[in-house]
């Protein structure tokens, strides 16, 4: 009996098992706190094989940050979907409950609080105005919400991020009640 051919990934595949698992080192210890031979251990790999997939750790973490910039456009697209009003309200209500059930997988949300902590690096800084750019306009589009509704929207998803970065939703104290109070929060799912 002779074994089966083996099946190589392409590097594009390799590329994207790369991008998926240096999201949890990047969301814990930031661009800068994080080696590339951390993330190439968690995915696998020989470090000279994570280089020969990308030129070097900002193209990774760029790559990262636009992984986690399509989902959070995803997740808006989904729900925007579903909403079955014209009112702008609504479209912007359901976009930020799946917003706020998304975070809840903390380590995409903190890729992207780190990448703006890392945005004086200029490729960083691009990819983190980008993936902004692309938000505000597709809400834009499909709410019809008017520029202060916007600018709302993402002020208290903003709030939520750093709210949800400090555990705050997890503290009984009335200062964070405070913090907390009218933000969504959902518990990961386990799995």
């Amino acid at each position: 009996m002779t074994a089966a051919p083996r099946k190589l990934s392409t590097a594009d595949e390799r590329r994207g098992t790369v991008v998926r698992t240096a999201i949890d080192a990047f969301a814990a210890r930031g661009y800068y706190g994080t080696t590339t031979t951390e993330v190439a251990r968690h995915a696998g790999i020989s470090q000279a094989y994570l280089y020969r997939l990308f030129p070097d750790k900002e193209a990774l973490f760029v790559s990262v940050v636009n992984h986690c910039a399509d989902r959070i456009l995803q997740c808006m697209a989904d729900a925007a979907a579903e909403v079955r009003s014209g009112d702008p309200e609504a479209v912007l209500f359901a976009m930020g409950d799946a917003y706020a059930r998304l975070i809840a997988e903390r380590n995409l949300f903190m890729v992207l609080m780190q990448a703006k902590c890392a945005a004086s690096e200029p490729a960083i800084g691009e990819a983190i105005r980008a993936c902004y750019a692309e938000a505000v306009e597709y809400v834009r589009e499909v709410s019809g919400a008017s520029e202060g509704q916007i600018q709302m929207y993402f002020v208290r998803g903003f709030w939520c991020d750093a709210v949800t970065a400090m555990g705050v939703d997890q503290v009984d104290a009335p200062w964070a009640r405070t913090l907390a109070h009218g933000l969504l929060h959902y518990a990961p799912e386990s799995g």
